[in-house]
């Protein structure tokens, strides 16, 4: 790797990513501090001393209520993402274990673990960082971006709206851009990895696995995402976008 990169190619290392398996800070802390202080992104989940880490909320646990209320988010953010945290750096451990031992047998499970958890952990950073207390305005730079490739603001929601409602079993709603084709896309991922296109920047993020609002809105999946929707952080959506285009 070269030893300076451009605030682009920094964020294609960070975010270009099958939905999610992105270098938050996979080789040091410093590298990914690099990364994201780049798209001035906060601190989203970066790895120290080599290790994953669960990131800080944005908010208080308490500050999404009542569309997203603090028991369910809670249990979200420190049961179930701390979960894909220690499943990542499990994956981890065993390969590591795997190449000093020579051994490769478990090699397919191990692979799956590492590319599952370290998704789950991906897109659950991404995930609390699309939602801010009473949600935002779309900036007009990334309000422009939307209208030339689906026409309007409204059409754009709707089709996110849509696609995250009738996601297959467990998974995500995704808007992200498409570096090859330079234009937003809304993606459907199945559990945290399936059905990505490669290369992709994720700029906003619904889950919709049922431990997400089941608590709050029990199989009313649709309610959930109306209320995502009233929630999401479109100036973060905008500073992702501004990064990777820039």
């Amino acid at each position: 790797m070269p030893d300076k990169v451009s605030r682009r190619e920094v964020m294609k290392l960070a975010g270009l990513t099958a939905v999610g398996i992105a270098g938050c800070g996979v080789a040091s802390e410093p590298a990914a501090s690099a990364a994201l202080s780049a798209g001035a992104l906060g601190a989203l989940g970066a790895a120290r001393g080599g290790r994953y880490v669960l990131p800080d909320l944005p908010y208080a646990y308490e500050a999404l209520a009542p569309l997203y209320e603090e028991r369910t988010l809670r249990l979200h953010h420190a049961r179930h993402h701390a979960g894909y945290v220690r499943g990542l750096n499990a994956a981890l451990d065993g390969l590591t274990a795997a190449r000093d031992a020579g051994d490769y047998a478990n090699i397919k499970a191990l692979s799956r673990a590492l590319a599952f958890h370290g998704s789950g952990h991906v897109l659950h950073t991404l995930f609390w960082n699309s939602m801010a207390p009473g949600g935002t305005g779309v900036p007009d730079a990334f309000a422009r971006a939307v209208r030339r490739d689906f026409g309007s603001l409204d059409a754009m929601t709707a089709q996110f709206a849509a696609a995250t409602k009738g996601v297959e079993a467990s998974g995500w709603g995704v808007l992200a851009y498409e570096p090859l084709g330079a234009k937003l896309v809304i993606l459907q991922a199945e559990k945290h990895q399936n059905l990505a296109v490669w290369g992709v920047v994720p700029l906003l993020v619904c889950d919709v696995w049922e431990h997400a609002y089941y608590l709050q809105y029990q199989n009313r999946r649709g309610d959930w995402v109306d209320a995502f929707l009233k929630l999401a952080n479109w100036e973060f959506a905008a500073n992702r976008y501004a990064a990777a285009t820039g």
